[in-house]
C-alpha cells in the first residue's frame, strides 16, 4: 500500500502552526497590554492621592493653582507615555503577527506555481485559457496581499507619526501654560 500526498494536508499543518503562532502572539500582547493598565492605574492612584494630600494641605489659593500646575505636567507626561506603550504592543502584536501568515503565504504561493505548471504540462489542447486564469488569479492575490500589507504598515507608520507629534505638541502645550502660570502667580 502506497501513501499518497494530500495537498490540502501539506497546506493545512503550516497554515494551523501559522494560526497558533499568531494566537499565541496576541495572547502575549494581551498579557502586556494587562500589566500596562494595572500599572498605570497603581500609578495613578498613587499619584492622585499625593496630589489630595497635598491639596488638602494647601494653605492659599495661590499654593492650590501651583500645585495643579506642577500636576498637570506629570500627568499628561504619563498619559502619553502610556499611549505610546500601548500603540507600541499593538504595532508590534500586528507585525509579529503577520510574520507568519507572510511566510505561509509565500509558500502556499510557490506550491500553486508548481500545481498550475504540472497541470499546464498536462493539460490537452485547449486547456491553456484556464491555466492563464489560474496564473492571473494567483498574480492578482499576490497583488492584492502585498498592497493590503504595505497599507497596514502605512497606516502603522503614520500613527506612530501622529501619535508621537501630539504627544511632544501636548507636552509643550502644557509646559507653557504651567510656565505661564507661574509668571502670573509671580
Amino acid at each position: 500500500m502506497t501513501n499518497t500526498p494530500n495537498p490540502f494536508s501539506d497546506l493545512a499543518k503550516p497554515a494551523l502552526d501559522t494560526y497558533l503562532k499568531s494566537a499565541t502572539t496576541a495572547f502575549e500582547s494581551v498579557e502586556r497590554l494587562i500589566a500596562l493598565n494595572l500599572n498605570t492605574a497603581r500609578s495613578a492612584l498613587e499619584d492622585g492621592s499625593g496630589f489630595v494630600r497635598a491639596l488638602l494641605a494647601a494653605k492659599n489659593p495661590t499654593e492650590i493653582l501651583d500645585l495643579q500646575s506642577s500636576f498637570a505636567q506629570p500627568l499628561a507626561q504619563k498619559s502619553l507615555a502610556y499611549y505610546r506603550s500601548g500603540y507600541e504592543i499593538v504595532a508590534q502584536s500586528l507585525e509579529e503577527c503577520l510574520k507568519p501568515y507572510e511566510a505561509q503565504f509565500a509558500e502556499a504561493n510557490k506550491l500553486a506555481i508548481i500545481a498550475i505548471e504540472k497541470a499546464a504540462r498536462s493539460v490537452p489542447g485547449g486547456g491553456e485559457v484556464a491555466v492563464a486564469a489560474m496564473r492571473s488569479a494567483i498574480a492578482t492575490a499576490n497583488s492584492t496581499y502585498e498592497s493590503v500589507t504595505k497599507a497596514t504598515r502605512q497606516a502603522v507608520e503614520i500613527t506612530e507619526a501622529n501619535v508621537a507629534a501630539t504627544a511632544d505638541a501636548t507636552i509643550k502645550a502644557i509646559e507653557a501654560n504651567a510656565a505661564a502660570t507661574h509668571k502670573k502667580n509671580d
